[in-house]
C-alpha cells in the first residue's frame, strides 16, 4: 500500500527529528519506508503499517503545531498508543497544563494514564497512584499540591514518605533526626525547589505552611485544609497506612503514591499500599489508578529495563 500525506513545511524539521531520527523510528516499529518529497510525505509498506505511520505522523503535527517540543519519548508514546487508542484523546493529553516551574516550564501529563491520575486528584479526596518508576506519581502529585496552595484551595502542604532503607542500613550515619531522615525525603525536596524555587520554599517552610515529614510524625495529628503528599508507600505496614488515612481532616486533600515492584519491608511483612487498594476499591471519594511501563516518561531505556524486570518476575512465578 502506498499512501501520500501533506505535513507543513513548518513543522517538517520538528516532526522529523535530529538526523531524521524520528522518522527512522516510525519506519522501524511500523515497517514501512517514508519518504519525503517536499511538503508530500510518501508511506509505503503493508496496510496496517502504513495506517499505524499515518496517526502518529499526524498527532505529531497536531503537537507541533501545538508548540510542544517532539522527543524520543513522545515519538515512542504514540507509536505505543495510536493503534488501540482514540486519537483525539491523546491529542488532548498535553492541554492540561498543571503549574509552571520557577524556569517558565510547564508542569503537564504526557500520557494518556497521566490525564487520568491528573482529572482523578482533582475530583477525589484520596487518590491512590501506583505505577513503575519513572511515571510521574510523585512529581505530579506536588505540581497539584502547589497549584492548590497557590490557588488558596489549601492552607499548608504536608509531603511525607515512611522512613524505611531502600536495601541499605542509614542507622549509623552521624548528625540529628532532621539529618538522618533528610536523605529519605531529597526527592520530595528535589521536585519542591524546581517547581516552587527554592526561596519560596525555604520562606514557606520557615512559615510552617510546607512540612516534610517522616510517616511516624503523622501519628496523633488531625489534618485540616492540607494537600498532603504520602510518596514511596509500599514501604508502610498497614497498621502505618491506616494510621495516616484516619489523619485526613475537613478540606484536605491526600495523594499516596508507591511502586508495588519496590517493596523494600522486612520479609513476610505486608504493604499497606497492597492491603489499602483492594480494602477501599469502590468507596466514593477515593481514586485509585495503576499507571504502567507506558506512561513511563524518563529515557526510553528505563521503559525498557522495568518491561525486562517484568517478564524476569513473571517467568519466577511460572
Amino acid at each position: 500500500m502506498e499512501k501520500r500525506i501533506q505535513i507543513d513545511n513548518k513543522n517538517m524539521v520538528m516532526i522529523f527529528g535530529q538526523f531524521d531520527g524520528n522518522i527512522k523510528k516510525i519506519e522501524q516499529v511500523c515497517k514501512v519506508q517514508i519518504v519525503n518529497r517536499g511538503d508530500d510525505i510518501k508511506i509505503i509498506g503493508e496496510e496496517k503499517g502504513v495506517i499505524h505511520a499515518e496517526n502518529v505522523l499526524h498527532s505529531l503535527e497536531v503537537l507541533a503545531k501545538k508548540g510542544e517540543e517532539i522527543t524520543e519519548q513522545n515519538v515512542m508514546y504514540l507509536l505505543q498508543t495510536t493503534e488501540d487508542s482514540n486519537l483525539k484523546e491523546i491529542e488532548k493529553v498535553y492541554d492540561d497544563v498543571i503549574c509552571m516551574t520557577v524556569n517558565g516550564r510547564p508542569v503537564k501529563p504526557k500520557t494518556l494514564g497521566q490525564k487520568k491520575y491528573i482529572d482523578l486528584i482533582k475530583k477525589n479526596t484520596v487518590i491512590f497512584g501506583v505505577g513503575p518508576a519513572g511515571t510521574g506519581k510523585t512529581y505530579l502529585a506536588m505540581a497539584m499540591a502547589i497549584t492548590a496552595f497557590k490557588n488558596e484551595e489549601v492552607n499548608r502542604i504536608i509531603l511525607t514518605r515512611p522512613a524505611i532503607e531502600a536495601g541499605e542500613k542509614l542507622g549509623f550515619l552521624p548528625g540529628d533526626l532532621q539529618q538522618k531522615v533528610d536523605p529519605y525525603l531529597r526527592p520530595l525536596y528535589d521536585a519542591l525547589h524546581e517547581i516552587m524555587g527554592a526561596d519560596t520554599f525555604m520562606k514557606n517552610m520557615e512559615k510552617g505552611l510546607i512540612e516534610v515529614a517522616p510517616l511516624a510524625y503523622m501519628r496523633g495529628r488531625t489534618l485540616d485544609n492540607a494537600f498532603i503528599v504520602l510518596d514511596e508507600a509500599q514501604n508502610t505496614t498497614p497498621e502505618q497506612m491506616k494510621m495516616f488515612l484516619t489523619r485526613i481532616g475537613f478540606g484536605s486533600k491526600a495523594v499516596i503514591t508507591g511502586d508495588l515492584t519496590q517493596i523494600d519491608l522486612a520479609e513476610g511483612k505486608r504493604s499497606g499500599l497492597l492491603e489499602a487498594t483492594k480494602i477501599l476499591s469502590g468507596i466514593e471519594e477515593i481514586g485509585i489508578i495503576t499507571l504502567t511501563n507506558r506512561d513511563v516518561v524518563r529515557h526510553p531505556l528505563v521503559q525498557r529495563i522495568i518491561q525486562a524486570y517484568e517478564k524476569f518476575e513473571n517467568r519466577k512465578r511460572k
